[in-house]
């Protein structure tokens, strides 16, 4: 069985390699990650690929009308839900079945919320939490398990009254107060 022999590089050869590998990331760093993640485009070539555009889009949730959605109007609202100190209250929306409601509320102070759905013509009392905690704001996005009213229990445990700003978007009708 004879011997593979396998040549040692020089150290010219590997510095060389090295700063080929080095040239290589530097280009692909100028022209392709700082227009795409941070917006600075010092060659023009992000702007050519559609690169910049990447970091001026925020993550926004994208709705579109799905099966079951077609009889409830695509909507956005924006509300002002005045809580008075401590006292509770919900309000909620109609939606129908895998129905999805986009929401971002913020509140001028600290709440218990509770969000959850009851469903169409039940009259047991059964309701589904999908989300509870104690906070001042929130974003995020639910897709229905059933039709049914959806939407939120805010409780203001404070001294001091406090108003929710509420944004959504979806297909849904408001109910409002309950």
């Amino acid at each position: 069985m004879s011997e593979v022999e396998h040549p040692i590089q020089s150290t010219s050869a590997l510095v060389k390699a090295l700063l080929f590998a080095l040239a290589i990331a530097t280009i692909l760093f100028l022209t392709m990650v700082l227009p795409a993640e941070y917006g600075i485009d010092p060659t023009g070539i992000g702007t050519q690929l559609g690169l910049n555009n990447l970091t001026n889009a925020e993550p926004a949730p994208v709705v579109v009308s799905r099966a079951g959605e077609g009889d409830l109007a695509f909507r956005e609202d924006t509300t002002e839900i005045f809580v008075p100190a401590r006292d509770g209250l919900e309000y909620k929306f109609f939606l129908n079945q895998y129905a999805n409601l986009n929401y971002e509320w913020s509140s001028t102070g600290s709440l218990y919320f509770d969000l959850h759905g009851e469903p169409e013509g039940d009259n047991t009392g059964y309701f589904e939490s999908y989300a509870a905690a104690k906070l001042s704001e929130m974003k995020g996005s639910i897709t229905t398990p059933f039709s049914g009213s959806h939407g939120w229990y805010f409780r203001n445990d404070t001294e001091t009254d406090a108003t929710v700003t509420l944004k959504t978007l979806g297909n849904y009708e408001i109910i409002g107060l309950k």
